[in-house]
């Protein structure tokens, strides 16, 4: 147990001066202490660690953000506007991305358009879309806040990639969950796990052979789509305080995986040393995940369980009626519990959940749903507004804004539209 001191906050300061002296200028040291002044009013040591370190990461980050010369200041100030937990933004994504400030988003989640699918999706060749697909992936890079997860949705398809003929003979099963995992690596992303989305009898031609029950003419019906999920390790060498005595009297220690730097306290004083006299190793990484195992926090088990295995039946969005009817306005609906389950295991309330391929919006529904702060992009405005808006409408009761100041959801455009 950390004991109490009102002078505490001056003696992590005293020990860490020569580290903060020689990782910063003397301005942003007198602008992070300046920040940090209340602290020295605190009688809790605990508090006072864990209010330090606080301050120390969103000092950092924020020095690091201002390194960036492009951000959109008007799109970073309706970002974080406190109006409204669910944000559309009309646009371009890999240009809207590049408009936003370096990790200020906590999570993506998405489906992209797959390569000529749809009417709204169509590239000159496989190469062509792979390349539109890489860009994207590296600016979302940029935008994640490091240590973070990217949960990608994507089917393999059958389609003609147009490389070496146009004609039907072409058409083959294209990769696309191998193609972007290779893209995803190549930019810096780290492959964690592959969950199968087990969609069950759905439509599909692929598996009709003309009634010739001979070798070499069999072929499987597609009723699988993979769930990718990709961390970012950014190798970050700034130091950041022990968990437990906050000071930056660390030294680096293992990689524990590739581009997440780990550090070990060497302040004798800590409150926590091994018997072996070693200090507490930590990251960046456990410092956000292990400061909030608090029961606020806890995922269901129930749901956990659903999820505990890599294969996971989801039925598809149905989107037509019994009339023929496209009852959702959008061609590729995302089923809402591809986003609830990134939502629930890969954030926390208040954060900032990014869906690059909006459509629907159901990404950025399930966020605002989940008490977290839902963005959305989607470039085609006059195919899918109003399907949109139906969307978000549809899945809040208007009574519970009816009484309140807050809007269901705001706007933002990109397109240069008047």
């Amino acid at each position: 147990m950390i004991s109490k001191s009102n002078d505490y906050f001056s003696k992590i300061l005293k020990i860490s001066a020569p580290y903060l002296e020689e990782m910063f200028s003397k301005k942003q040291i007198d602008n992070l202490l300046l920040t940090a002044e209340p602290l020295k009013y605190l009688t809790d040591n605990k508090e006072i660690v864990k209010k330090w370190i606080g301050i120390y990461i969103d000092f950092v980050k924020n020095e690091y953000q201002n390194e960036y010369q492009n951000t959109d200041k008007k799109l970073d100030g309706y970002l974080n506007e406190k109006d409204g937990n669910l944000k559309i933004i009309w646009g371009n994504c890999l240009d809207a991305m590049k408009g936003m400030k370096p990790e200020s988003i906590h999570l993506m989640v998405t489906s992209p358009p797959y390569y000529n699918a749809r009417e709204y999706s169509q590239w000159k060749n496989i190469y062509d879309y792979l390349d539109d697909m890489r860009m994207i992936i590296r600016e979302a890079y940029r935008v994640l806040d490091n240590h973070r997860v990217f949960v990608f949705n994507v089917g393999d398809i059958f389609d003609n990639d147009n490389v070496k003929t146009t004609s039907v003979w072409g058409k083959r099963r294209i990769p696309l969950g191998a193609y972007f995992t290779k893209i995803f690596e190549e930019e810096g992303w780290t492959f964690v796990d592959d969950f199968i989305w087990d969609k069950g009898e759905v439509q599909s031609e692929r598996h009709k052979n003309g009634d010739k029950p001979y070798p070499f003419y069999q072929y499987p019906m597609n009723c699988y789509e993979h769930i990718l999920i990709f961390h970012k390790h950014r190798d970050d060498k700034t130091k950041y305080p022990c968990p437990v005595c906050g000071t930056l009297k660390v030294n680096g220690n293992a990689y524990s995986e590739i581009g997440l730097k780990s550090w070990e306290c060497k302040n004798l004083e800590c409150f926590e040393r091994s018997p072996a006299n070693r200090g507490k190793r930590f990251s960046l990484k456990t410092i956000m995940t292990q400061g909030r195992q608090e029961n606020v926090f806890a995922i269901d088990n129930d749901f956990i369980k659903k999820w505990r295995r890599d294969i996971v039946k989801i039925n598809p969005v149905i989107k037509i009626n019994s009339k023929g009817e496209n009852v959702l306005g959008h061609t590729a609906p995302f089923p809402f519990e591809i986003p609830e389950f990134a939502i629930k295991m890969f954030s926390y309330p208040k954060e900032f959940v990014l869906d690059p391929f909006a459509g629907s919006f159901t990404s950025a529904i399930e966020a605002k749903k989940l008490d977290r702060v839902g963005i959305g992009i989607e470039l085609n405005k006059k195919m899918f507004r109003d399907a949109g808006i139906k969307n978000i409408c549809n899945n809040f009761s208007q009574e519970i804004f009816d009484n309140s100041n807050e809007k269901l959801f705001s706007e933002f455009n990109c397109l240069g539209e008047n």
